[in-house]
Order: structure tokens, then C-alpha cells, then sequence
């Protein structure tokens, strides 16, 4: 008797007991190397979430387009088959046009001219522009200053044209190569490199991490230091999940990517530094431009302003023209 008592009150305790939740999986993933800032970033960000919300919050990395690539991971994220991406700014223009302004050429003078920018109201307001398109913005990850790499030496516009640059998907970059009489092809980047080697492009635009981390610079042996756009990422989620998330959860979910993102930001001002200076020790040609050639870039290119500030916005660009310190 005491026995069968016993038993159906251990039996009522295990059907009284929670049951405890699965953690919550966010797959993140992303189409560049691991050693990029940003591939970087993703595994910082998984560390962390590891450490300290272990038991809540499992994070799954998916470097080098493994699970979706250029061309599909924006819908997968839309459909939550993947809760974390990390795309390049030019890769939102179909779900919202206020973004272009990051690829307006020679709109930022440098690196801290966009920093500036993206900590004004305005841009903060540019990562809550597609929520209608169930895409949240969560923070900026910028992967440094463009530069132009080719099969000769691009010291004035007039030697890019009859070149074929890759780009990434935007009219602005299309157009600021037709301003050069260049050609361009929209690829995903994980195509790059195969392209260069079939001739089918015969330049690209990039930060010197970029170049360096996909072998670029043994393709192109000339850089031309332009600076003359800025290749920038947002980290997103899909609003409904994101928004899903319990409170307390996703507070320091937050707090773990404002972490990330200063890490992410520092790492690459400091990659891009280190691998300049490697393209030169391995023998790429990096042309400097002097203040009259890089004028005549910027002649070329920046009547695209003017044709954009009603897709932008002229509030946007006015808040962009106001950060640099000329």
C-alpha cells in the first residue's frame, strides 16, 4: 500500500512539474569568410549568447552562403528560415529606397563621416524602414571605405572605361559606372573571384579586407585608393520573431549586439589597415590619387545625387551632407 502511495505521488509530481522550454534557436547567416569583420562578428555574437543566456538563447553560424546566399537569404528571412543576416546596405533597395544614400558616391569624405551620420536620428530611423516587409533593422556593421580594383591602373575616370566591375544589386552603382563609361554585373560576391578569373569582369569595389580575405588582389594587381562610397551592413532579423522574443530576453539580446557591433566596427578599421599594407608587401600596385584627379571622380560621379534625392529623400541626404567636415 505504502508503496503504490508513493508511487502515484511521485507520478502526480512528474506531471506537475514544468515542462522546460526549448531554447530559442536563431540561425544566423552570412555569405563572407569567418575572418571578415563580419564573419567575425557572428561568432563573437554566438560566444556571447553562449555565456551568458546558455540554456535560453542557441545560436546556430552559417559563414561562406552555406545556408543561403545572396540571391535568397532576404527571403528566407522574411519566411523565418533564418532569424539573423547581416547584407550589405545595397541589398535593401527593393524593400525600401532611403538606404541608397550609403551608396551615393563620394557623399561621405571617410570612415568617421559615416559613423557620424549613422548615429543621427535620421539613420536610426533607416533600421525601422522595412518593417513593413517583416525586416528588422537592428544595428549598423560597417566593413570600411571602397576601393577600386582593376586589371590596369585607374588614376582618372576616362582609364575605367570599357572596364565590366562587379556590383553588388543597386541602380546607384550601375550608374556611377556608367558615369566612367565602365560596364557592371550584378553578382553575388561568392561569384567574384570566378568571374575575375573567366574575364567576365575585369574590376571590383571593396574595402581592403575584402580584396585581401578573397584573394582579389592576385587577379587585380591595381587598387585605386578612392574611398569613394562606403560598404556598410545592417544586422536584421524577421520582425515578428524578433518581436516574439520574450522581454527580458531580448534586452540583452541587444545589449549583446551593441557589444558585437563596437567589436565588429574596431576590427575592421583595424583589418583594413593591416591588409592595405599587404597588398603592397605582395607586390600590388595601390595608385594614390592627388586632390585634382580625385576631384575629377567626384565630378563624374556626383550628379547621381541630384538624381536620387527624391528616391532618398532630401531630408536623408541633408542629414548625410552635414557630417563631414570640409
Amino acid at each position: 500500500m505504502f508503496k503504490t502511495s508513493l508511487a502515484a505521488a511521485f507520478a502526480a509530481l512528474l506531471c506537475s512539474a514544468p515542462v522546460l522550454a526549448e531554447p530559442i534557436l536563431i540561425k544566423f547567416s552570412h555569405v563572407v569568410a569567418e575572418d571578415t569583420p563580419k564573419g567575425k562578428g557572428a561568432l563573437l555574437f554566438k560566444k556571447l549568447v553562449d555565456e551568458r543566456l546558455a540554456g535560453k538563447v542557441k545560436v546556430e553560424v552559417h559563414p561562406n552562403s552555406t545556408l543561403f546566399g545572396d540571391a535568397d537569404e532576404l527571403q528566407a528571412l522574411r519566411d523565418n528560415r533564418v532569424q539573423l543576416l547581416a547584407p550589405s546596405l545595397s541589398k535593401f533597395e527593393q524593400y525600401t529606397t532611403q538606404l541608397q544614400v550609403f551608396d551615393l558616391p563620394f557623399l561621405f569624405d571617410d570612415l568617421e563621416a559615416v559613423k557620424r551620420f549613422q548615429k543621427r536620428e535620421k539613420s536610426r530611423e533607416l533600421l525601422r524602414s522595412m518593417a513593413g516587409h517583416n525586416i528588422y533593422g537592428l544595428a549598423y556593421w560597417n566593413n570600411g571605405m571602397k576601393q577600386l580594383s582593376a586589371t590596369r591602373a585607374l588614376h582618372t575616370p576616362a582609364e575605367a572605361a570599357g572596364l565590366t566591375f562587379r556590383i553588388q544589386p543597386s541602380a546607384i552603382l550601375e550608374q556611377q559606372f556608367a558615369r566612367v563609361g565602365a560596364s557592371s554585373l550584378r553578382l553575388p560576391f561568392a561569384e567574384t573571384q570566378a568571374a575575375l578569373q573567366a574575364g567576365r569582369v575585369q574590376g571590383a569595389e571593396n574595402p581592403w579586407s575584402n580584396i585581401v580575405s578573397q584573394q582579389l588582389g592576385t587577379l587585380q594587381p591595381y587598387v585605386t585608393e578612392t574611398n569613394h562610397g562606403v560598404l556598410s551592413y545592417m544586422l536584421v532579423s524577421n520582425s515578428s520573431f524578433w518581436i516574439s522574443i520574450p522581454y527580458q530576453v531580448r534586452v540583452q539580446l541587444e545589449a549583446i549586439i551593441d557589444e558585437v557591433t563596437l567589436a565588429v566596427n574596431l576590427e575592421a578599421e583595424t583589418l583594413n589597415a593591416r591588409d592595405r599594407q599587404h597588398l603592397v608587401a605582395t607586390g600590388n600596385q595601390v595608385v594614390s590619387l592627388n586632390s585634382e584627379q580625385r576631384a575629377a571622380w567626384r565630378a563624374a560621379m556626383q550628379p547621381l545625387w541630384q538624381e536620387y534625392e527624391g528616391k532618398i529623400g532630401s531630408d536623408v541626404l541633408r542629414a548625410a551632407q552635414t557630417v563631414n567636415r570640409r
